[in-house]
């Protein structure tokens, strides 16, 4: 018998006459196609042992990588306690599982020391081509070798190759053979419908996975710990506070709607709301969205109590007062460099004519963005205004204050921005995260929900 890397797949040559034995059946199905069987690539590890095990003979014909003896440091590396308990916990699960760390706590660092002791060509995916060209600059650093890059117009597979997720889908069915460990940056991306595909297209024996906010809904997180392992590692803000990460505070700021607003605020709240009520639609259900989406686009008036619910949100998100606070921050701060989140790119530009401020958007060209960042890491943009691109994935120890406009009410969302404060650097402040609240609007239960868990 003979196992075959296929397409993304583990296919089966020479089986014998009465099908796959016993103890492969959990992993293979028939491919009426081809007459064949098939499993998933990411169960080659499970299928090569259970093969063992059971004391059958075959021939490994899949597995296209040998370890790399000359994978060595060329900077020492020496792994802070918390990363040291999250390297020991992943190895004693079989070099598989999901580190749960916060922003700043050096993840990546992490993902090096076990390309390290693995010794085995490594995939790195990560969410976008800023976080992929960051990846490749620390990893030559320590290797001191060419590192590859899938994404971005760049595409050379070497022994060390990283790649954004959207390149590892379109491409693993060709080279998931390659590779002996696969990492998965801000993995709680990983179980999509289209990014699970890169993991489960890949050989990789071993799999570490690596997100600050890797709590998912029940259906997603089984995918997660199917693809990469359970969490066998979480450690908390608070518990680094004050010594791998800086000090903070999160102070919340109530502001309320100049008399015009609220008035313009609670006129198109109550069609709205009388909408929901009249449809009995609900938000806490399953499919409630889509069903005020759909209602809203096909009931008479429905258009223009969509135009009412996008008004009420957009009054709460950015009301003149906190316009008036915002600049009494940027203001009262002047040696600072301090982020501005909003939750979209209107007022995120609203804000950047208003102030005079750089905008950092999904729009920003790549080129822009690179300047934007090192302009600010030097200091020469001491202010940067940014809708989500800024949310994960970017370095920017140099930030002490960050200020939300507004946001989502993901916890996950909250998580990420106080980590763009979090991270140490000489001479740092105790950073501060202010958010600002619309009162006596949904922006109050959408902070609240936010802020539920402990850090």
């Amino acid at each position: 018998m003979r196992l075959l890397f296929q397409a993304g797949t583990l296919g089966f040559d020479g089986l014998p006459p009465g099908g796959p034995p016993e103890v492969l059946l959990p992993f293979v199905k028939a491919d009426p196609r081809t007459g064949t069987f098939r499993a998933r690539a990411c169960d080659y590890a499970e299928i090569v042992i259970s093969l063992c095990r059971a004391g059958i003979p075959f021939e490994d014909r899949a597995k296209d990588f040998s370890p790399v003896d000359d994978l060595e440091l060329r900077e020492k590396i020496t792994l802070r306690p918390h990363q040291e308990k999250a390297l020991a916990a992943w190895r004693n699960n079989s070099c598989r599982g999901v580190a749960a760390l916060p922003t700043g706590s050096g993840k990546t660092i992490l993902a090096v020391s076990a390309i390290a002791l693995l010794k085995r060509p490594a995939f790195v995916m990560v969410p976008t081509i800023d976080l992929m060209t960051q990846w490749a600059g620390v990893l030559e650093r320590f290797f001191g070798r060419g590192i590859g890059m899938l994404g971005g117009g760049s595409r050379e597979i070497r022994e060390i190759t990283v790649s954004t997720y959207d390149s590892a889908v379109l491409n693993m069915e060709f080279i998931g053979g390659r590779f002996g460990f696969l990492v998965a940056d801000e993995c709680h991306h990983l179980p999509g419908p289209e990014t699970r595909l890169a993991a489960a297209m890949s050989l990789a024996p071993f799999r570490l996975g690596l997100s600050a906010t890797p709590d998912l809904p029940d259906d997603r997180a089984a995918v997660l710990e199917d693809l990469m392992g359970p969490v066998v590692c979480r450690v908390g803000i608070g518990e680094l506070e004050g010594k791998v990460l800086s000090s903070y505070d999160v102070r919340q700021i109530r502001t309320a709607l100049d008399p015009d607003e609220e008035a313009e605020y609670k006129r198109n709240r109550a069609v709205y709301t009388a909408f929901l009520k009249r449809w009995r639609i609900s938000f806490s259900l399953p499919g409630g969205w889509n069903r005020f989406i759909g209602l809203a686009a096909r009931t008479p008036g429905g258009r223009e109590v969509f135009a009412a619910y996008l008004e009420q949100k957009r009054i709460s998100r950015s009301g003149r007062a906190k316009m008036r606070v915002l600049w009494k921050i940027l203001s009262g701060n002047p040696d600072e460099r301090i982020i501005v989140f909003t939750a979209d790119n209107a007022t995120a530009y609203d804000i950047g004519r208003t102030f005079f401020l750089p905008v950092m958007t999904h729009l920003t060209k790549s080129a822009e963005r690179k300047e934007l960042l090192d302009g600010f890491r030097s200091g020469v943009c001491r202010i940067i205004v940014t809708s989500q691109v800024l949310n994960e994935g970017v370095d920017v120890p140099e930030a002490s204050i960050g200020v939300v406009i507004s946001g989502t009410a993901s916890a996950r969302e909250h998580v990420q921005r106080l980590g763009r404060i979090l991270r140490p650097a000489p001479g740092k402040a105790r950073a501060v995260l202010y958010e600002l609240v619309s009162a006596g609007t949904s922006e109050e239960s959408v902070s609240s929900r936010r802020r539920t868990p402990a850090f």
